[in-house]
């Protein structure tokens, strides 16, 4: 089988998608040694080739799911929002963010809502497309984003907080008034900041949001930082100011040995540790190449759900990427988020993996639609000069 015909879709974002990845693994070989001892008393060589395994896999449901016709998962959206929904809710009942099934292993249900709703919402719209502006359709796509929201929230604000940006950003994208959204926005953002102050004052959290304290002292650390601290979010600190401009060299890092986070949600550090200012720009930069080819390919794609959902994707990853590197670099508060296809795989890299294949399935529809009309308008063009040879003679 030609390379052409198995890495279907955009080839610039399977290019970007290939560095990440190889990025990835170089990264959790150097990072993930403390994890690996804190966890089995063994080296990183085990869980190392676990991810490498993981990103393998990946690499097959891309694959899988960039051949098959992107309009079927319109098809299944309804079905998968449902049931994320029944997920969700089961793991807020049982106070848990992770859950464990036969085969698919330990994973977060929040994982999958994340490229569901997406789809869903993408459909919606795709069937509204005439009312899009409505405030009708606005509070009928609201009622099926607030309940992922709000289950979503209790146990990860910065997941909840990304779900719904995601979903802000399709339906702006779709054609719903900037007006609607808005004013909802200002209201969340007043409702999210009124609270967090008198969390902050008082040093109470709310008993409905169990976690809130986490995130009140999370805030806390980021606004009242303690240098003597040895943090995550110090180390990560100590860890970019090391590798300055060209990085102390792949392999080299220290800070590392001291986290246990550097697989994970502060690896954007030890990446800058090892290859310096360079290697973060290069990183940031494949990102960026990664979601401008997906809004040129959600401006290339005839079909509304298609656009909308490539667009939607795009954003998921590249909000997430951003919000992890402005972690790192401690532009935010830690989030929990992690550096899709780089930090350390599990399902929610499978589940990232998913997300691509279905932009590819667009990518690859787009390839097959303006192959054809190139072909309708070569032979329409052979057409017309025969016509007009014969007439002539």
């Amino acid at each position: 089988m030609k390379t052409s015909k198995l890495f279907r879709g955009d080839k610039i974002v399977w290019v970007v998608f290939l560095l990440l990845s190889i990025i990835s693994l170089v990264s959790v070989y150097s990072s993930i040694g403390l994890y690996a001892y804190s966890m089995n008393g063994a080296g990183p060589t085990g869980l190392f080739f676990k991810h490498l395994v993981i990103v393998a896999a990946t690499y097959v449901v891309v694959i899988l799911l960039s051949r098959v016709n992107y309009r079927y998962f319109s098809r299944f959206a309804m079905l998968g929002y449902w049931v994320s929904l029944v997920l969700l809710a089961v793991m807020l009942a049982l106070h848990g963010r992770w859950m464990r099934l036969p085969l698919i292993g330990q994973f977060q249900p929040s994982e999958i809502a994340k490229v569901v709703l997406i789809v869903f919402v993408a459909r919606m719209l795709a069937l509204k497309k005439e009312q899009a502006g409505e405030i009708s359709t606005f509070l009928m796509l609201l009622i099926y984003i607030a309940p992922v929201v709000l289950l979503v929230l209790p146990e990860n604000f910065s997941t909840a907080a990304l779900i719904f940006l995601s979903a802000y950003m399709v339906m702006l994208f779709g054609g719903v008034k900037r007006k609607y959204w808005w004013r909802l926005l200002l209201v969340a953002v007043a409702v999210v900041g009124v609270a967090m102050f008198v969390m902050l004052k008082t040093g109470e959290s709310s008993s409905a949001l169990e976690r809130s304290e986490t995130w009140v002292n999370r805030v806390d650390r980021w606004l009242n930082p303690n240098p003597e601290e040895l943090s995550q979010e110090n180390m990560a600190k100590m860890a970019i100011a090391r590798g300055g401009v060209f990085g102390a060299g792949i392999g080299n890092t220290v800070h590392a040995r001291l986290m246990t986070q550097a697989h994970n949600d502060f690896i954007y550090a030890i990446i800058i540790e090892e290859t310096g200012m360079i290697g973060a720009i290069v990183v940031f930069v494949l990102y960026s190449i990664f979601y401008f080819r997906c809004i040129r390919l959600a401006w290339r794609c005839r079909g509304t759900f298609g656009t909308l959902t490539v667009a939607g994707l795009g954003t998921m990853i590249y909000l997430q990427a951003l919000v992890n590197m402005s972690v790192a670099v401690g532009v935010l508060p830690v989030t929990g988020q992690t550096l899709p296809f780089i930090s350390y795989g599990g399902t929610a890299y499978i589940f990232l993996g998913c997300a691509l294949g279905i932009i590819q399935s667009v990518a690859a529809d787009i390839d097959a639609q303006e192959s054809i009309a190139v072909q309708h308008s070569v032979e329409s063009t052979k057409d017309n000069e025969r016509t007009e040879y014969e007439s002539n003679n």
